[in-house]
């Protein structure tokens, strides 16, 4: 190893040290240590060439980086594959021995020998130097990208397959709100940062609300409008979210909220303990939320009890005469479920109204034998993977293609309750 790069790097931060301009001494302080983790990798070289390591009981290199060096496994990783970029492309070491670039720079030389390629990094490498040495790793990487992408283009499309073989996306219902986790292929992931990036655009200079809060808002807003506007109705019914409150609670909820926000100053009164309010799909929201969704909403009153007959659904009851439901004993069904599809243990929330007893075998579209599914369950009944005897009015029961009976984890909430 040629060490004189190394110990002019130190003798000049050595001097600069001793007098001159701060912000000199913080540059010679720099570039002596990236020279000095420069010969750190390839004395590191030298070690593994002799295998010398075994002398102290260590079996690899990287285990006597670990041990000897005191550095976490992470460190001592990235340490070793640094000796390799050092030992193959003799120009970028020099740059980094005489402290010309740092050792992020060289990881960034690495990840090119993996990827592009030791031939083309060599072609290139006079080049990659130079933009390493006045550019920071971020830079320099996205060259050696590029260089990947000329040279391996069927990589692009390799990667393209991945990430269709990859992509979901879930939301899933937290006591504070939704987590939105997933991964999206490439040409729906750049829909989506398009429409983000135009409904999040700042309405003008005076507009100083938050990058998040412009995205969420902006969501927000696109979503309203296409459950407003933009989705086909079922039968009727526009998809939309639902909100199942007693009127007992309702009452409650107007109270407790006017008095907190008429008096801010005084401690209100706790709520009485009334059922909570439900979100459709989400679950139990809190009185204030209730009353702002009661603000921005249509409601639907539905009369309803606990056992016994309902005397509402069978004025719905539509007999034999009619086989699609109406829109109010949609919406009765709906109402009666919750909003949730009436399968034991699925969650989903838009919902198609199914006859218990099939229109085709003589079934009446009677309130208390319909019943809310969802596509997939709906699907996999008419497949013969699922099936539904019973009513409303004393439980419908699911059983499997094999006859088990799926049963719900809490209290059943398709009772005919009134």
């Amino acid at each position: 190893m040629n060490s004189h790069p190394t110990i002019d790097a130190m003798r000049t931060a050595a001097q600069v040290l001793s007098s001159g301009d701060v912000r000199d001494k913080i540059r010679a302080v720099q570039c002596a240590q990236d020279a000095l983790d420069a010969a750190k990798a390839m004395l590191l070289a030298e070690l593994e060439a002799s295998k010398d390591y075994e002398i102290d009981g260590a079996s690899t290199l990287n285990t006597w980086v670990r041990n000897q060096l005191r550095l976490n496994p992470g460190q001592a990783t990235v340490l070793v594959k640094n000796v390799v970029a050092l030992r193959d492309l003799p120009l970028m070491a020099g740059a980094a021995m005489s402290g010309q670039i740092s050792a992020a720079h060289v990881r960034v030389f690495v990840y090119g020998l993996r990827h592009v390629g030791l031939e083309p990094m060599r072609q290139f490498e006079d080049v990659l130097v130079d933009v390493a040495s006045h550019h920071e790793p971020a830079e320099l990487f996205e060259a050696v990208k590029h260089l990947k992408d000329t040279i391996h283009p069927e990589d692009l499309d390799d990667a393209w397959e991945r990430g269709m073989d990859k992509e979901d996306i879930a939301v899933d219902a937290l006591p504070d709100g939704w987590h939105v986790t997933g991964f999206l292929n490439t040409v729906t992931g750049a829909k989506l940062k398009k429409v983000l990036d135009s409904v999040s655009a700042p309405h003008d200079a005076e507009d100083t609300r938050t990058g998040a809060q412009r995205r969420v808002q902006g969501l927000d807003d696109l979503l309203t409008d296409i459950l407003g506007n933009g989705l086909p109705s079922d039968k009727g019914v526009k998809p939309h979210l639902s909100v199942f409150v007693d009127a007992d609670t309702l009452e409650a909820a107007a109270s407790h909220v006017k008095a907190t926000t008429e008096n801010p100053h005084l401690i209100p009164d706790p709520m009485p303990a009334t059922e909570p309010a439900k979100l459709a799909g989400h679950g139990a929201i809190g009185p204030n939320l209730l009353m702002y969704l009661l603000c921005v909403s249509d409601f639907t009153a539905f009369l309803m009890k606990n056992g016994g007959s309902d005397r509402q659904a069978q004025v719905l009851n539509a007999g034999t005469a009619k086989y699609q439901p109406n829109l109010l004993q949609r919406r009765s069904v709906i109402a009666r479920q919750h909003g949730v599809c009436a399968t034991p243990g699925c969650h989903h929330t838009h919902l198609e109204i199914h006859h218990s007893i099939w229109w085709s075998l003589g079934g009446p579209t009677d309130l208390d034998l319909l019943v809310g599914l969802c596509t997939r369950c709906h699907h996999l009944l008419h497949r013969g993977r699922l099936n539904i005897t019973g009513n409303a009015v004393d439980g419908f029961t699911f059983t499997t293609k094999a006859g088990r009976t799926l049963r719900r984890r809490r209290r059943s909430n398709y009772r005919q309750a009134a």
